[in-house]
């Protein structure tokens, strides 16, 4: 589904961001990138949505060239969902408007089906008695719930997590993996930037290591955890477990 091929990422200032990162995502697989502070996670995320330009190498989602001058990229972000570490949900609107927005204006959905979706999705996350809050009325982690749903509504086939609860307090991190751990049972294709390690070993199918903008490892949850391989794997997760 997803393929990038010796993506680079320079900024204007010099930083080499990412490094010749190729790896496949197929669908219904999930992934989760982990790795230190500054080691490209996010700038790597941020990268299949185009939300960063690469500078160098080639990604495609669905056969679909993210970078050809044919390619119609907001057309291509509906199909790609991304929750942020911040919720950012529009606060003068309640949990179902915030979820009914983007199929409303951007879908050009009914007002019909895009209340009766958003009703889903909210229920889906839990918060069936939660739609009519606004935000300032919400915890941390039913925000982020909130978030997930607004995410859902385009219905994509691919959905981007950056760190999606590095901002709740330690006692809401379990409500939102929750969510995610029942999507991944559900088959949707998932990339997840986390520190979550436990997280990462139950959920995902593949994880990546990333140190330096570079990947050093990707592989499954057993051989990552396992004990053996990279050095500086070794090193990072004696010092994260």
């Amino acid at each position: 589904m997803v393929i990038t091929k010796d993506v680079d990422k320079y900024y204007s200032n010099g930083c080499h961001a990412l490094k010749s990162v190729s790896t496949t995502i197929k669908r219904g697989e999930v992934v989760a990138i982990i790795g230190p502070s500054g080691s490209g996670k996010s700038t790597f995320l941020r990268t299949l949505n185009q939300l960063e330009e690469i500078s160098a190498g080639s990604i495609e989602i669905d056969g679909v060239d993210m970078y050809a001058s044919t390619t119609d990229i907001n057309r291509l972000r509906q199909n790609v969902g991304m929750v942020f570490q911040s919720f950012n949900l529009f606060p003068h609107k309640t949990a179902l408007e915030n979820v009914m927005l983007a199929p409303r204006i951007v879908a050009k959905r009914s007002q019909k089906d895009a209340e009766t979706h958003a009703r889903e999705l909210i229920e889906r996350v839990g918060l069936g008695d939660r739609m009519n809050n606004y935000p300032s009325h919400l915890s941390g982690g039913q925000q982020q719930r909130v978030a997930i749903a607004r995410a859902l509504a385009m219905k994509p086939d691919l959905m981007l997590f950056d760190e999606p609860t590095s901002a709740l307090d330690p006692e809401m991190v379990g409500e939102v993996l929750d969510v995610i751990k029942g999507l991944a049972q559900e088959g949707m294709t998932m990339v997840i930037v986390t520190h979550e390690m436990g997280f990462a070993r139950e959920v995902a199918d593949r994880v990546l290591f990333m140190e330096e903008g570079a990947l050093l490892v990707d592989d499954s949850p057993q051989a990552v955890f396992g004990g053996d391989g990279h050095p500086r794997l070794k090193q990072f997760l004696a010092k994260v477990l």
